[in-house]
């Protein structure tokens, strides 16, 4: 006949390495960075963001072939004007990657990793929004920097002219990056189920873009192109664009930008108000929630 015993060994401290709130806030980003592309879910989580990639360096694949092939360094496409010649795909990516990181948990109300202290509701906006920024600075710099190298490999003239354009198009890839994460994480973490989530994303691109191209489409025919450069700033590309002109001396990409240094401090005063009052709604939404 078996006997069972119970050991009373008592309540043992832990007495290893305790993590701080930086450990956890670089779990939650490198989680979510990892979900924005598809890591560690399923096959079928991986096909989109690595399609929409493939896609994104396809005509910068193609523009140094040219070059190389042609000898014609003026077809080599320029690094500004990428992110705007490319945004369907970009929205694409947004739209389908943004509710995978806000909807499923606004609507299940679970964080898919598990802590032993408390997440601080500032640390769980900011992880998400960084996460979402890097995954879309990655979608635009690669291609950008394929232009690049291959621009030197191919020996365009001027290698430091065509360098200061390079750090110029990465500086837009920052803003395109930190201005539509924004956007689309609050547009995801208002639509619970992430087929609302990518559908809601897209409108907004679509509305915001068809709106302003018929706006200054009426007032070029007008000949008032102040108001044909100012309406841009509804459209996010065409406000960072603005930004890519005025501050950073680059060749306008969109169809009309308003002219002066001055346009473009308020361009990007627009983009700092745009990811600050992000975060302040994602901090209350996600508080609302119960996730944070």
């Amino acid at each position: 006949m078996s006997t069972s015993t119970i050991h009373d060994i008592g309540y043992r401290h832990y007495e290893g390495r305790r993590s701080g709130r930086a450990y956890v806030m670089r779990s939650l980003y490198v989680h979510n960075l990892r979900a924005a592309f598809g890591l560690g879910r399923p096959a079928r989580a991986k096909v989109m963001p690595f399609l929409l990639a493939a896609i994104m360096l396809l005509p910068a694949a193609g523009s140094v072939a040219v070059v190389a092939v042609a000898k014609r360094p003026e077809a080599l496409m320029r690094y500004s004007s990428y992110a705007v010649t490319l945004q369907v795909i970009i929205a694409i990516f947004l739209a389908t990657q943004a509710p995978v990181l806000a909807s499923r948990e606004i609507r299940f109300h679970v964080v898919p990793l598990y802590f032993s202290r408390p997440v601080g509701h500032l640390d769980f906006v900011l992880a998400k929004l960084g996460a979402l920024a890097t995954a879309l600075f990655a979608l635009m710099a690669v291609p950008v920097t394929v232009l690049y190298v291959g621009g030197l490999v191919t020996k365009v003239p001027d290698s430091w002219h065509q360098f200061l354009h390079y750090l110029a198009g990465l500086a837009g890839c920052v803003l395109f990056a930190l201005v539509l994460a924004a956007i689309g994480t609050v547009v995801a973490a208002f639509t619970p189920r992430r087929g609302l989530g990518v559908a809601a994303v897209i409108a907004v691109y679509m509305i915001t873009s068809t709106f302003t191209l018929i706006i200054q489409g009426i007032a070029e025919h007008q000949t008032n192109f102040t108001l044909a450069g100012w309406i841009g700033v509804l459209a996010p590309f065409n406000l960072i664009d603005i930004v890519q002109v005025r501050l950073l001396g680059q060749q306008k990409s969109a169809v009309d930008v308003p002219s002066g240094t001055f346009s473009g401090v308020v361009a990007l005063a627009l983009c700092a108000v745009i990811v600050a009052g992000s975060v302040a709604v994602l901090y209350r939404r996600f508080w609302k929630a119960g996730l944070s």
